[in-house]
């Protein structure tokens, strides 16, 4: 993965968690409970301050995944 790639990744992960925290207190001040908790539940590590910046986010590529599972099917 290069630097661009890298960055993209990181920038979509930054605007998914301020969107799951944006949501989670949007839902807790409408007495959403079950709906903030099901969301809190879905994102706990990255809803968590101590383990925010040590989440790992797993990144592939769809067409080196498809071109490995050629590979191994002979496809």
């Amino acid at each position: 993965m290069n630097n661009l790639d890298a960055l993209r990744i990181s920038r979509q992960r930054d605007a998914i968690y301020d969107w799951v925290v944006d949501r989670f207190r949007v839902q807790i001040s409408e007495n959403d409970i079950n709906g903030a908790m099901a969301l809190a539940d879905e994102f706990f590590e990255w809803m968590d301050p101590d383990n925010l910046d040590s989440e790992q986010t797993f990144f592939i590529n769809e067409n080196d995944l498809k071109q490995r599972y050629e590979e191994l099917t002979g496809s």
